[in-house]
């Protein structure tokens, strides 16, 4: 079981920076970051994420919002 950790912010000069602090303090074994907009469908680390999950994975984010906008999307 490892502890993924999942970071966005929607743009460049946002500071992500908190997200990564909350998350280290609960301990994480990999964390994958993201500047883009929660709107866009194409995001990159969340797809590698995704895929690099294997059975009894638990995925950490700070709020709901940073991996999708609509629970619809989950």
């Amino acid at each position: 079981m490892r502890k993924i950790g999942y970071i966005r912010v929607s743009s460049t000069n946002q500071n992500p920076s908190r997200q990564f602090q909350q998350l280290n303090e609960i301990g994480m074994d990999i964390i994958f970051e993201e500047k883009v907009s929660g709107a866009t469908k194409n995001r990159e680390q969340l797809q590698k994420m995704l895929q690099d999950l294997q059975e009894g994975d638990i995925i950490y984010v700070t709020d709901l919002t940073r991996i999708t906008r609509s629970t619809q999307d989950l």
